[in-house]
């Protein structure tokens, strides 16, 4: 098994889209527009096991301190694999280097985020969330990641 991660390239959109429609079907991830991922591309990484696409995530800058990963996804035949883990930590890595300190996640899988070093705090402390389709009914639990 050999696993890479690398840039999103508009070729990837696909897969992406696919992949978190597939989640979003179960309510475990906002859906994703194409136009949305288009936008974006830029943010999104990809995991690829034996050059085939297997996983996908986004780091979307909000503020000049402060970064979100998104879209965090990995077919279902292939987690357990440590996939996830491995774009967490790729999106982190890319906050540090552009000079972010903070990057939040927006999850029901909290235990998940806090092997990755987030820890959870309230919504109310990121005021984006006024954007979001599920505001104010939102499901979800805030987890903070901070470079110390």
């Amino acid at each position: 098994m050999s696993l890479v991660i690398k840039k999103a390239k508009i070729s990837d959109s696909e897969f992406i889209y696919k992949l978190l429609y597939k989640f979003a079907e179960d309510k475990l991830l906002l859906p994703r527009s194409y136009n949305q991922i288009y936008e974006n591309i830029r943010d999104f990484f990809v995991c690829f096991e034996d050059k085939k696409p297997v996983g996908c995530a986004a780091l979307h800058i909000f503020w000049k301190d402060l970064a979100e990963i998104r879209s965090l996804a990995v077919e279902k035949e292939h987690q357990g694999k440590g996939i996830g883990k491995m774009l967490v930590k790729e999106c982190l890595n890319e906050a540090v280097d552009l000079g972010i300190n903070r990057v939040f996640a927006l999850t029901n899988q909290v235990d998940f985020f806090k092997k990755s070093g987030f820890r959870e705090i309230e919504k109310e402390a990121l005021p984006h969330c006024l954007n979001c389709v599920k505001f104010p009914k939102c499901d979800e639990v805030c987890m903070l990641w901070q470079r110390i």
